[in-house]
């Protein structure tokens, strides 16, 4: 059995080999081949900690991903997000490689904006709104930098502190980094990315213009929301898996309206296959949600075990 810890896989992961592993995830997720199963979100004895168990398989690799959120894990100097990957041998279903992934978790979930991001974005975009200003959207902005000429961030986030800290980093990197409104930041944007735990809309849908790509990276439980649904009707929709983003991403609150073909949702692996079309015109607005599917997580964690063998 193969054990690599949170140093290792830290060490090795990277931009590159995060947008890699997703983009093969994503289109092997659209295939008959693979079977993502749904979530178990749980709590521990302390309820303010929480976990999600994410498995499936698809062509030579079973396995799962645990995810744990420890709230009070900072006072101890320790990051809130943690995360495992599991892989189990084909044949036996013995344990084949268990990897801590904590830094890995992070770059997949941004590699999947980017992926998407590279189909659904205009070539030409610049502009990027940024809602959050934690760890998670640091990496959402560096994988988005690889694949889209960002010059210019907006930063909202409810923390001044941090956003002003976000922003003198970007700064220092050569960007134009400023802190704005959600309106401000929306009517400016080629991108939009949303990156928090929020549990209601963050902006509204009139405040989008045409042409923006919209990517909601933070609703993976019942009840989270950070997109306003009133923006569906005029905007073409993707996501990483339907049948998960309409039970716990940000496409539950139109679930009714999903199942009754008001509202036509896409996978993005179809469309990275070229079965479904991406960005068509110019002044189409784009929405992906990211819900976080375990195809990505046994991709990666293979990428990882492969680096090290």
């Amino acid at each position: 059995m193969i054990f690599v810890s949170e140093e290792e896989s830290a060490r090795l992961i990277t931009h590159e080999l995060a947008f890699s592993a997703v983009r093969a995830a994503l289109i092997a997720a659209a295939s008959d081949d693979s079977r993502v199963f749904p979530a178990v979100l749980g709590r521990a004895c302390d309820p303010v900690n929480t976990f999600s168990v994410k498995s499936g398989s698809t062509a030579g690799l079973t396995g799962l991903k645990v995810g744990s959120f420890w709230s009070r894990n900072p006072e101890a100097g320790l990051p809130r997000h943690n995360s495992a990957i599991i892989l189990l041998d084909q044949a036996s279903g013995r344990l084949r490689a268990v990897i801590e992934a904590g830094r890995v978790n992070a770059y997949r979930t941004a590699a999947a904006d980017a992926v998407a991001a590279e189909l659904l974005a205009r070539p030409d975009a610049e502009t990027l709104a940024l809602f959050g200003a934690g760890n998670q959207a640091r990496h959402e902005l560096s994988a988005l930098r690889r694949i889209r000429p960002i010059k210019r961030v907006y930063v909202i986030a409810r923390s001044a502190s941090r956003a002003g800290a976000l922003i003198r980093e970007l700064q220092d990197e050569g960007l134009e980094a400023m802190p704005a409104t959600a309106e401000e930041a929306c009517r400016a944007a080629d991108i939009i990315v949303t990156a928090t735990p929020a549990r209601e809309p963050l902006f509204e849908a009139q405040w989008v213009r045409p042409g923006t790509h919209v990517a909601s990276m933070g609703s993976d439980a019942p009840g989270k929301q950070e997109l306003p649904p009133q923006l569906f009707a005029s905007a073409r929709l993707f996501c990483d898996l339907p049948s998960q983003s309409t039970m716990i991403g940000e496409f539950q609150h139109v679930r009714a309206q999903i199942e009754a073909g008001a509202l036509v949702l896409g996978q993005l692996g179809a469309a990275l296959d070229g079965r479904i079309p991406g960005r068509v015109t110019s002044d189409e607005i784009t929405v992906f949600d990211s819900s976080g599917i375990s195809i990505q997580d046994l991709y990666i964690g293979q990428m990882i075990v492969d680096a090290v063998s």
